[in-house]
């Protein structure tokens, strides 16, 4: 019987959190949206944006996995931010056929000032909480991102 309640509590919390992240993810969407708009980049683009700031090139196939797209959706993707001066194409040195997505100067400087923005809400965030807590959520944050990258 005490299994039982312990495992309808973990249900409960587990519903709980997952409110909570589909309330995060709709705010952090809103308000990144509001920030990308106004250079018209969308969401999917700037995500794709990261990835290449973050490995400096990919090839298309990379995007496509990364993106979990298609790589025809990809080419649209790359399209679209190398109309917009975000990013470009080149070919591989070692082979010609390959097609490597690089960020522009541009294409960094958006990242980094969203990125920006991000440390700028989440310092206001972490004020409303004390030291342990601020602690707290760094340690369970750095726990999940283990979890999500290594399943």
């Amino acid at each position: 019987m005490a299994q039982a309640r312990a495992a309808s509590r973990l249900r409960a919390d587990a519903e709980r959190l997952a409110d909570i992240f589909t309330v995060l993810q709709r705010c952090f969407l809103l308000r990144l949206s509001k920030d990308l708009a106004k250079g018209n980049v969308s969401f999917p683009q700037y995500l794709l944006l990261g990835f290449l700031v973050q490995k400096e090139q990919l090839s298309m196939t990379e995007i496509a996995q990364r993106m979990g797209h298609t790589t025809a959706a990809a080419t649209g993707l790359v399209d679209r931010i190398e109309k917009l001066g975000l990013a470009r194409r080149t070919h591989a040195h070692d082979d010609r056929r390959k097609v490597i997505v690089k960020p522009t100067p541009e294409g960094r400087g958006l990242v980094m000032s969203v990125r920006d923005d991000m440390v700028d809400n989440l310092l206001t965030l972490m004020a409303a909480l004390d030291p342990a807590e601020q602690k707290a959520w760094v340690r369970i944050y750095e726990k999940v991102i283990r979890f999500i990258e290594n399943p």
